[in-house]
């Protein structure tokens, strides 16, 4: 495996898929046993990750004798879990705006003005992304749990695990995250008018432009 230090971004964005203990120290460590080259074995000391918790997410599939592999997802995979993702994400989102709290309508307004405060900081940009992406998922439950259904909160919760979160970070760029950002501030307009339309609308949009950051720009697979 490839292992990360301790005080990398995919530690301090995803600290729960690493084996650390309540204050986010490491329980396991990397290195490698006594053997003919070193009597005393080696310890690096980089953080271990979860292989279980991955496996649970369905990023990883665990074989026995065989270890973890990564899974690959095809195009046709991608195109299925966003479809279903902005389907199920759009009708959560109409829901939230003709029920949403006082409370739910702060909490966005908030996770939103904190993400304004991201992009303008001096934050290198791969601190400035991981950031935005935890406040995009406060953004996204908001609107999960403002909708008053237990149910799609479950099937969103599981969905959006397997529609690659991580993955579509890795494709992310500053002016990808600034699009990103124009639609959150437009659903939470939506969501102060109770605009069920309007907001299922722009939740619908903006799930289509994260599957579209997933693939190669065009004329990239014939080097233009």
């Amino acid at each position: 495996p490839i292992y990360v230090n301790l005080d990398s971004v995919d530690v301090w964005a995803r600290p729960d898929v690493f084996q650390l203990d309540a204050d986010l120290r490491p329980v396991a460590e990397s290195g490698v046993p006594p053997d003919y080259f070193s009597a005393t074995g080696q310890l690096w000391r980089n953080p271990v990750y979860d292989w279980d918790r991955l496996a649970a997410e369905d990023f990883v599939r665990i074989q026995r004798n065989q270890g973890a592999q990564v899974k690959s997802w095809s195009h046709d995979d991608l195109d299925d879990l966003f479809s279903l993702r902005a389907l199920l994400e759009g009708h959560a989102a109409a829901r939230a705006a003709e029920r949403i709290t006082a409370a739910d309508l702060a909490r966005l307004s908030d996770a939103i003005r904190e993400m304004d405060a991201v992009l303008a900081s001096d934050t290198a940009q791969s601190r400035k992304i991981a950031e935005f992406l935890r406040l995009n998922r406060v953004v996204h439950e908001t609107v999960w749990q403002a909708s008053g259904s237990d149910r799609l909160v479950s099937m969103l919760g599981h969905l959006v695990e397997q529609a690659l979160m991580a993955h579509t970070a890795q494709k992310f760029s500053i002016a990808r995250v600034a699009q990103s950002h124009h639609h959150h501030q437009e659903l939470l307009r939506a969501m102060q008018a109770r605009d069920a339309a309007w907001a299922e609308a722009i939740m619908r949009s903006h799930i289509r432009a994260a599957r579209q950051a997933l693939d190669p720009p065009a004329g990239a697979a014939d080097g233009h």
